[in-house]
Formats: structure tokens, sequence, C-alpha cells
């Protein structure tokens, strides 16, 4: 299976997308220059040690002919402590991983077309804020 999780949509949660938005503008200032716009998808998922929750490779661009903007920028928030579950790491397949993602609050920011995971929860249940921000198509 691709993906083991449980999920919730937030796309209702305007100030929540707001606050995000901050991070990733301040992100893609420094790092990425893409053009982006405070369009985005919310969602909270857990990962349950029980279902061995995870997910395997992927990237957040979906390309769609029939849409005019795309997914540019992800966002992670880890919303569990490190010492709430075992295994549920986040890595990038192309880039160093990050480090202390694993820390309650921790933020990250990257492109969408970045290939990435989290690998199975094996005990306990791993909590995150994820958003894909949008912007025109890319070129």
């Amino acid at each position: 299976m691709h993906r083991r999780s449980k999920i919730c949509w937030l796309n209702e949660q305007y100030w929540l997308r707001d606050q995000l938005y901050w991070y990733v503008m301040e992100a893609n200032r420094a790092a990425f220059g893409v053009d982006v716009c405070n369009v985005a998808a919310l969602q909270f998922t857990e990962y349950h040690g029980e279902k061995k929750g995870g997910y395997e490779w992927h990237r957040d661009v979906i390309y769609k002919t029939d849409r005019a903007f795309d997914r540019k920028i992800s966002i992670i928030v880890q919303l569990s402590d490190s010492h709430e579950y075992e295994g549920g790491d986040f890595e990038f397949s192309e880039c160093q991983n990050p480090a202390n993602v694993r820390q309650k609050g921790a933020v990250l920011v990257f492109p969408s077309y970045v290939t990435h995971r989290v690998t199975p929860v094996t005990k306990g249940i791993r909590k995150s804020l994820v958003a894909w921000f949008e912007g025109p198509k890319w070129r």
C-alpha cells in the first residue's frame, strides 16, 4: 500500500493556512524563488503503529492538464513528541535528511517536486499537519 494513515482535511481553517504561508514565504525567499500564492490544501495526518502507518516514496506535485495551478511548496508541522512513537522517520531521497524534524513543533518546508517518504511507525502515533501551497503551472 502506498500510504497507511488517517487523514482529516482542514481546508476551511483560513487562519491556519495564513500562519503556514508565512513560513512558506520565508523559505521561498531564502531558498526556492518559485511563483507561489496563498492557496493551499491542509491536512491533519496520523500514522498508527499498530497499522504500520507510513507513506512510501512520492512527490507532492500533481500534474493535471485541466488545472491552472500546480503544487509548488510543501510544508509539514510535527505535532507529536519524538518519544510518543517509534519509526515514522521523514526522509528525502535526493538530498540530505533534515535534522530535528522529529521535535514537536518543527516546521519543514520544501519544493513539492522533491521525493520523500515517512517510514512505517512501529509503535505509538505520529501526528503532523501537512499543507501544499500552489502557484501557476510549472514551466
